[in-house]
């Protein structure tokens, strides 16, 4: 990028923006505003607000770092290492897949209908950064939650959002694949799994194919993969009354409930649309 030394932090937020719109981005000025605020440790209001404070050449140097990685693909969240969620900071490595808004309906799906229970049991599956186990911890007080995750790495991630978010003695963790990692029944079982096709994997976008961890993304050639894997290890882990909480491609939202009915049978199925109003969640109760 154009050199930028001895400017102002207006001057750098410019070229910087100017810098990551020719290298590809959207977004180019909002990122810009993130990492120059990462780069000072400062809010991204106060970058507007300190406009004219001249950069020392450490501080040039960092920014310069951060936009060529930006300008090289990179998510923003992994970059600074964090990403907001359901009005919580929660941080995000390579290990984990970046929280995304439309993950919101599916925890206040379960909100909606878990709320009743004053201390309902919950298993997150395939928790990655935990950001809907934790959330949910945070937002039902008497909830205790069991994360699984087959990546320790993610698990690490995990544990220190639950600590950070003061939930950590109400959430436990538990390594291995699907319900195959857990013991006894669950009000509650909820996951975002994988649910990219092979054919869609290869399309991402560079920023989501290129850095986000595969294995959180592929759901095998028709993306069904992981709620086969899920629903076949389920039905000895919930009861009648139970929610089974599933985040979808809108694409297959269809497919999935009914894939939901024939693996469990007793159950009646929801699918709920995120604000977009594409179909976003298949609910199904056991009965």
């Amino acid at each position: 990028m154009a050199t930028i030394a001895q400017r102002s932090v207006l001057e750098v937020l410019r070229l910087s923006a100017a810098y990551l719109s020719d290298h590809g981005s959207d977004s180019a000025r909002l990122d810009a505003e993130m990492l120059m605020a990462h780069a000072l440790a400062i809010r991204r209001l106060d970058v507007y607000l300190q406009f004219d404070r001249p950069l020392d050449a450490e501080k040039l140097g960092l920014v310069r770092e951060l936009v060529r990685r930006r300008g090289r693909g990179e998510p923003i969240a992994y970059i600074i290492g964090t990403r907001e969620f359901f009005s919580r900071t929660f941080m995000v490595t390579p290990d984990v897949l970046i929280p995304r808004p439309e993950t919101e309906t599916l925890v206040e799906a379960v909100l909606d209908r878990a709320r009743t229970n004053p201390a309902p049991r919950i298993a997150d599956f395939g928790t990655g950064s935990g950001c809907i186990g934790v959330t949910l911890a945070a937002e039902i007080p008497g909830a205790h939650i069991v994360a699984v995750d087959a990546s320790e790495e993610a698990l690490v991630v995990a544990r220190h959002n639950a600590l950070l978010h003061e939930v950590g003695e109400r959430v436990a963790f538990a390594h291995g694949d699907w319900a195959t990692a857990v013991d006894g029944r669950f009000d509650v079982a909820v996951s975002n799994p994988p649910y990219v096709t092979s054919a869609e994997l290869a399309a991402l976008e560079r920023n989501v194919r290129d850095f986000e961890p595969a294995h959180a993304l592929h759901g095998g050639g028709d993306g069904l993969d992981a709620y086969r894997a899920l629903l076949a290890t389920l039905p000895e882990h919930v009861g009648p009354g139970a929610l089974i909480a599933l985040e979808v491609d809108p694409r297959r939202a269809q497919a999935v409930a009914a894939l939901v009915k024939a693996r469990l049978l007793a159950v009646d199925v929801e699918v709920v649309d995120d604000l977009a109003r594409r179909p976003r969640v298949v609910l199904a109760e056991v009965r």
